[in-house]
């Protein structure tokens, strides 16, 4: 049995067929230059446009075999701006899944993604690690200081057991910490740290098609970047999510996921009254992959993750990405995302009834040897919070790249 997406928590690949491969050891350097035309100085001035050099070295290894399964990428690097010279940063960013089979019918998956970026345009990037997942966790678009120092981390882990020949039951626990080191960078926002866990039941009642049921529990808690802030503005919130799931393989690398259910969420602060209610929940994915095509797709409604803000927030949204290789040496990528967050505990944070965050990238990329490669690209962020100072100030960022990159992988076990 396979393990469809509102259950894995796993990300769709975004690459077309053709570019994935397994067993390597890999290294790289990536060059970049960007042209940003919005960037700010701890919030004192108005926006300044500015040329921003990076150097990521990578390194890369990936191991597949019938008991085990392990993938991890680190990419230090340094980036340096031309003009706001104070916004220099170090960069760290490290992507790992290892997978293991218990036995016969029982698997264990454990992935860990860090980051530690000075730039909101990191999350648009594919090579960060972060991609599209039809989980049934819902993904809020998280509001972020356009270029302030941020450290993330996120770690799962999952364990699924196959009892009979058509019926799976499995169980998984999430954290997610979000973080901003530099407070003047980020004033208005929160820090967040979330934890939770998981149960799902997975039938497959034809070759093609699995229905499902699963519990969802996660903590919680936001902390205001600012330590002048008053004690009482630290918000703790608990959700209980039950949800129902359809997936239909139309092949097996063409499904499509639909998952639905009621969602209930319990809010405290310090000197406040809880808030409590029920809510509906609902996400839906699709992920189809060819040889030289890919695209993704999800949809989600229901109470996010943590967004960055206090309060409780209805996220809802789409999220896309497309890949095309055009040629043997051309290849033309596509994403782009819609999120609204509505605060529903307005007794607990008035001060920001919440906003909207519209993002979008393209790119062209060209194989210039077996080792090189070139790439210009365009992306541009539009954030709507008038909570937030920082973000109100300047709600657009536009960014226009050149990347240049170098990779040499050598095949395991041959």
């Amino acid at each position: 049995m396979q393990i469809p997406p509102p259950m894995s928590g796993t990300a769709y690949p975004t690459m077309v067929g053709s570019e994935m491969h397994s067993n390597y050891l890999a290294v790289g350097l990536v060059l970049n230059t960007a042209y940003a035309d919005n960037v700010v100085v701890d919030g004192s001035a108005g926006p300044i446009s500015d040329f921003i050099y990076s150097i990521l070295p990578t390194i890369a290894l990936d191991k597949n075999t019938p008991q085990q399964l392990l993938s991890l990428t680190y990419s230090p690097g340094f980036t340096l701006y031309q003009r706001t010279s104070g916004l220099d940063a170090a960069t760290q960013s490290v992507a790992l899944i290892a997978g293991y089979r218990l036995s016969q019918h029982a698997d264990i998956t454990v992935s860990d993604s860090f980051q530690k970026s000075s730039s909101a345009f990191d999350q648009l990037s594919s090579s960060s690690g972060n991609g599209i997942s039809g989980s049934t966790q819902i993904p809020s678009a998280e509001v972020v200081a356009p270029y302030a120092n941020r450290l993330s981390n996120t770690v799962n882990v999952g364990l699924s057991y196959q009892f009979a020949k058509n019926a799976m039951i499995g169980a998984g626990g999430n954290f997610t910490q979000s973080s901003y080191p530099n407070p003047a960078q980020a004033v208005g926002l929160y820090n967040s740290n979330l934890g939770g866990g998981s149960v799902f039941y997975n039938y497959r009642f034809s070759s093609s098609q699995y229905i499902g049921a699963t519990y969802q529990y996660s903590r919680n808690r936001e902390d205001p970047v600012s330590a002048q802030s008053p004690e009482n503005t630290q918000t703790k919130i608990q959700t209980h999510t039950f949800l129902a799931s359809y997936t239909v393989y139309l092949n097996p690398k063409f499904s499509f996921s639909l998952s639905c259910g009621p969602q209930y969420y319990d809010a405290t602060q310090s000197s406040l009254a809880p808030a409590r209610s029920w809510t509906p929940s609902a996400t839906a994915s699709i992920g189809w992959q060819r040889n030289n095509t890919n695209f993704v797709a999800s949809y989600s409604r229901g109470i996010g993750g943590d967004i960055g803000l206090s309060g409780v927030y209805n996220s809802y949204g789409v999220n896309t990405s497309a890949r095309w290789r055009i040629t043997r040496t051309w290849n033309l990528g596509v994403s782009a995302s819609f999120f609204s967050n509505k605060n529903l505990t307005p007794l607990l944070d008035s001060s920001s009834p919440g906003g909207h965050t519209v993002s979008g990238a393209a790119s062209v990329q060209h194989s210039l040897s077996d080792h090189f490669s070139a790439e210009v690209g365009y992306a541009r962020i539009h954030q709507n919070y008038s909570g937030v100072g920082v973000i109100s100030d300047t709600p657009d960022n536009n960014q226009e790249t050149i990347t240049i990159s170098y990779r040499l992988a050598r095949p395991l076990g041959r």
